[in-house]
């Protein structure tokens, strides 16, 4: 594993499930406590490609919640999201970066304007930089989905997403919200020359489609439906019960189907809040589609897995990735990370298979040095 000058990762929602199970993990592998499964960036892949190594990563964050980050991995133990006995072992690294996480908003309260805020922001990932990370800071959201916005305002996703561009810093938006897609934005996007990548993480549900939806169309296989349900609890739960923002994170999910099948589909996806689940999840989806001679057939598949560790590593891998992207001199849209996204910026395919390809590539280029 290799060792490198501190890299910043500052997370926005960072008092969250998926944050704290990223700064536990980073922590838990770097101290060989577990090893790195589901982290493409630590096999043969990535091998000599020059990324920043994780004991190198420091986090920080901007967060609207109270909760320390230590009692928070706790909590996930608690409920079987992280193994026993790891928060502890891990103490001192969560305390590190919970001493790191700045004030979010904008709350209630709060009668400072949109470019106020934003500078806000940008201050505290410039001096978190400044003091903790000489080698650059990436900005990730891991914040809850937010509905899309309704006319110019701003919605805090995009705030964020401006103070990163402010303070120089990468973007990395692995939520459904908004952040740079904003039309206000795509100005400063366009001219701060620095990579970004999103949005939406691909952990569950809308993987298994990138490959069964590519299945359908390669053996000429005429999809008649395709309806899914979702059941999951916790801060997703709560915030996906708003229809605004389900409708949000559902886009992404229906767009690699009709991008993979060619035409849309009948059917939709539910969203059910089921606080009782906890940080658990299950997918299920019911696929209706015709055979030879019209013959008619169906295919369920259920997916059931823990959202905070099914996203962990894919946030581990973009950080490093953009880290070592801006370092390599790429800017704009990283189209090629579009085997991590549900809807990812740029000219990227929707099935899973040419994403990986489009991603080997990355990697040939990162361990070349090449920038374009």
């Amino acid at each position: 594993m290799s060792v490198s000058r501190p890299a910043g990762v500052w997370l926005i929602g960072a008092r969250g499930s998926v944050a704290t199970t990223v700064v536990a993990g980073c922590a838990a592998m770097s101290a060989g406590l577990h090893p790195p499964t589901g982290m493409l960036t630590e096999t043969a892949l990535f091998a000599d490609c020059g990324l920043p190594g994780l004991p190198s990563l420091v986090f920080g964050g901007h967060d609207t919640l109270d909760c320390p980050l230590p009692k928070r991995a706790e909590e996930l133990a608690a409920g079987g999201v992280l193994p026993p006995g790891l928060p502890a072992a891990v103490a001192a690294e969560l305390t590190a970066a919970d001493d790191e996480i700045a004030p979010g908003g904008p709350l209630p309260d709060d009668d400072r304007d949109e470019q106020a805020l934003i500078e806000a922001f940008a201050a505290d990932i410039r001096d978190f930089t400044a003091r903790r990370a000489p080698a650059g800071t990436v900005v990730v959201n891991v914040a809850s989905t937010e509905p899309a916005p309704d006319g110019d305002t701003l919605p805090p996703s995009s705030l964020y997403a401006a103070a990163a561009l402010r303070a120089g810093c990468p973007y990395v938006n692995f939520t459904p919200s908004t952040g740079l897609h904003h039309p206000s934005l795509a100005a400063a996007s366009a001219d701060s020359g620095l990579p970004y990548a999103g949005r939406d993480g691909k952990t569950g549900q809308t993987l298994l489609r990138s490959v069964l939806g590519p299945m359908f169309a390669q053996r000429a296989l005429a999809v008649r439906a395709w309806s899914g349900t979702n059941l999951l609890g916790g801060g997703d739960g709560a915030a996906l019960a708003d229809p605004a923002a389900a409708a949000a994170k559902n886009a992404g999910k229906e767009r690699v189907l009709t991008d993979t099948l060619g035409t849309p589909v009948q059917g939709e996806v539910h969203i059910d809040d089921v606080p009782a689940l906890g940080d658990w999840k299950t997918a299920w989806d019911h696929i209706a589609f015709d055979g030879f001679l019209g013959t008619r057939m169906i295919l369920q598949t259920i997916w059931q897995g823990c959202d905070s560790s099914l996203a962990a590593p894919l946030v581990l891998d973009l950080a490093r990735l953009t880290h070592r992207a801006r370092e390599a001199g790429l800017s704009g849209p990283l189209s090629d990370l579009g085997f991590y996204f549900k809807d990812p910026v740029g000219d990227a395919p929707s099935a899973l298979g040419d994403q990986y390809t489009a991603l080997t590539r990355l990697a040939a280029r990162l361990r070349a040095g090449e920038a374009r």
